[in-house]
């Protein structure tokens, strides 16, 4: 369907962009900052606003936005978001339109726009990420947590604030030095107000508008607030969405707090320091170019005209996984705070293997689902080997912070903990079928395109039998329709992922009593995670503990669970190998440099099979509170853990 929004061609940028609006000498804001790594935040958003509104600019990316959405497999469900994520309920056209026909003051504002529409869908897989304008983080010396004592709970700057910013360096902490502000002393601070409101209306406030990612607000109010996680292959403290925001338009935030060994009230403006992520530049004209201007890999390629075709020794492997576009958003976790336990066999990578004191618990933190495919198949072996070998027989997996990854490690996951008897490993899945997407599959089948260089060609997938699909096999027509909120869609049949035989042997049965084997985390598992941690608790039942969250607040287990993401490249790329770019329902390359992923596929819940595990409610069957010794300090927290799930 074609949505009113002309296509362009592709075409150079205007060099007249890059050196602002026309009008009487101005000093270049851009200039005035270039080669600092941390910036205060008013000159950076200078800098920012500095590229005027550009009607070409402007028409080529909404164009871009609108296009792909046709991919998007969730967009009727938001026209009236059915419950408990109601807040995320948006028309999605309507919005692109009021953005079609507005005229910006500059192109910040334009793609800012854009931006907070694609935020507050609630949705990592479904973002418009415009790398000129998320160049800098926003960093607060005062990142929060809510933590337990004496059985009530209430928001703290987080005790470990001086060992944690300690680690951003001295070019972020001599800053307030020079400035006179003693951060340092807010470190445990009781926070009893956030810019004048009560502390938890106003992260509520945050997770609505700026925090994204999760369709559950309850899962996104934890992103507010600082947490451990794995970065890498490395452990690793995020800021939150409060202390590290991912752009510089506040200059400072306001507590009403009473300091550790304090007993009396006290009102504090803490300031924040903008962390500069882009690449280098000198004034205006090269910040456009370096970080603006559309990049060789920004738009996707025809890889058979490449000379790619049949390079791949494997498959091209499925991911889901949402973007951190601030890595500096997590720094090291401080060094107290680290595992005091040797870690085993098979820790080297995104995984990190432990056995508790007790002699009998078994520890896995899986960081991620991406890393090396084969090296997390490798390690989860050699972890789960030392644990038998050592007489460990239960385990406790942590997936705080896990943002997903390769679609296939979720399943291999799955199936290695519960036996290959299990069967197939992932979930039921379908893809939008509309009229494009009937396009590129059929030239896919006529071009003889595989699975090593496109994800629409049928080989990629197997029908419900788990028998491969052959080539000629259009899983589009006839489409099938699916009707919600009162819209009649078309998607494909329904089909599974071929992800087996995996890199290593998986043993026929669990190599632990399933009743023994427990996740914790804080529900900011997204993607693969959610699919993961949904297979274990559809089809095992398995024990479930989130940490964190809002007092009294219902949250689910998951952050956001879609099945397959692509990213616009990726897209583009599908696009042109399958030869059907002039098509005038293909969006256009992007003229700057930015990407507008799409949730691709749809996972359906094994509980209802007309329910997307997405919108599926599901309540992990324990919740704690985090405490001062746990919040930032994963082997307290396991130790925890383990006196509450496995009595």
């Amino acid at each position: 369907m074609k949505h009113g929004f002309s296509s362009l061609a592709f075409i150079s940028i205007l060099p007249a962009l890059a050196f602002g609006a026309p009008g009487a000498p101005q000093a270049d804001p851009c200039a005035k900052i270039a080669g600092q790594q941390f910036v205060v935040p008013k000159d950076a958003l200078a800098c920012l606003k500095s590229f005027p509104f550009n009607a070409t600019l402007h028409q080529n990316v909404i164009t871009n936005v609108a296009r792909v959405f046709d991919f998007f497999t969730f967009e009727d469900f938001y026209l009236k978001s059915p419950p408990p994520f109601q807040e995320s309920t948006a028309n999605i056209r309507a919005e692109l339109a009021r953005i079609n026909r507005t005229v910006y003051k500059t192109d910040y504002d334009f793609n800012r726009d854009v931006y907070n529409l694609t935020t507050r869908l609630n949705d990592g897989h479904t973002r418009w990420f415009p790398n000129c304008y998320t160049t800098f983080q926003n960093i607060l010396p005062a990142p929060i947590v809510n933590l337990e004592e004496n059985g009530k709970q209430n928001v703290f700057i987080a005790p470990d604030s001086v060992e944690f910013i300690n680690l951003l360096g001295a070019n972020f902490t001599n800053h307030f030095e020079q400035i006179g502000f003693n951060w340092q002393r807010l470190a445990g601070a009781k926070v009893l107000a956030i810019n004048g409101q009560d502390p938890f209306d106003y992260i509520d406030l945050i997770a609505r508008t700026e925090s994204g990612n999760y369709l559950d607000h309850g899962v996104r109010v934890n992103s507010v607030f600082t947490s451990y996680r794995i970065s890498g292959t490395d452990f690793s403290q995020r800021l939150g969405d409060l202390a590290g925001p991912a752009f510089p338009d506040r200059d400072s935030l306001t507590f009403r707090l009473i300091p550790v060994n304090s007993s009396k009230p006290e009102t504090v403006t803490v300031p924040y320091f903008a962390n500069y992520l882009g690449a280098p530049f000198t004034d205006q004209a090269s910040f456009w170019e370096a970080n603006c201007a559309a990049k060789p890999d920004t738009n996707g390629v025809d890889l058979k005209a490449t000379g790619f075709e049949g390079k791949r020794a494997t498959k091209k492997q499925p991911r889901a996984v949402i973007i951190d576009k601030a890595p500096g958003n997590g720094v090291g976790l401080p060094d107290p705070f680290l595992p005091r336990l040797p870690p085993v066999n098979g820790s080297t990578g995104v995984i990190k293997s432990f056995i508790l004191p007790d002699n009998k618990t078994g520890v896995m933190f899986v960081g991620s689902f991406e890393g090396d495919f084969v090296q997390f198949q490798t390690d989860t072996v050699a972890a789960i080997n030392q644990f038998k070998a050592s007489g460990v027989t239960h385990l406790l997996l942590d997936l705080t912070d896990n943002g997903g990854g390769f679609v296939c490690l979720g399943q291999f996951l799955h199936q290695y903990l519960s036996g290959s008897k299990i069967g197939y490993p992932g979930f039921v899945t379908t893809s939008r079928a509309n009229p494009l997407a009937k396009t590129i599959l059929h030239a896919d089948i006529a071009l003889g395109n595989n699975d090593q260089i496109t994800f629409y060609s049928p080989d990629n997938w197997a029908f419900l039998n788990d028998t491969e699909m052959p080539l000629t096999f259009d899983y589009n027509d006839p489409s099938v329709p699916f009707k919600i909120n009162g819209v009649v869609d078309q998607n494909s049949i329904r089909f599974h992922d071929i992800c087996t035989p995996f890199s290593v042997p998986v043993p026929e049965d669990p190599p632990f009593d399933l009743n023994n084997v427990a996740i914790v985390g804080n529900a900011n598992c997204a993607s693969t995670c959610a699919m993961f941690s949904t297979l274990m608790f559809e089809r095992h039942r398995t024990k479930i503990a989130i940490f964190g969250g809002k007092p009294n607040e219902r949250m689910e287990f998951k952050g956001m669970a879609g099945n397959q993401v692509l990213e616009w490249s990726d897209l583009d790329t599908e696009i042109k190998t399958a030869g059907v770019k002039s098509d005038p329902l293909a969006p256009p390359d992007l003229l700057v440099d930015g990407n507008m992923r799409v949730n691709w596929r749809t996972a359906w819940s094994f509980l209802d099979e007309n329910v997307p595990i997405a919108y599926k409610s599901e309540i992990p069957q324990f919740r704690f509170a985090y405490t001062k010794d746990t919040y930032n300090d994963p082997q307290n927290l396991w130790t925890f853990a383990v006196s509450k799930l496995f009595k």
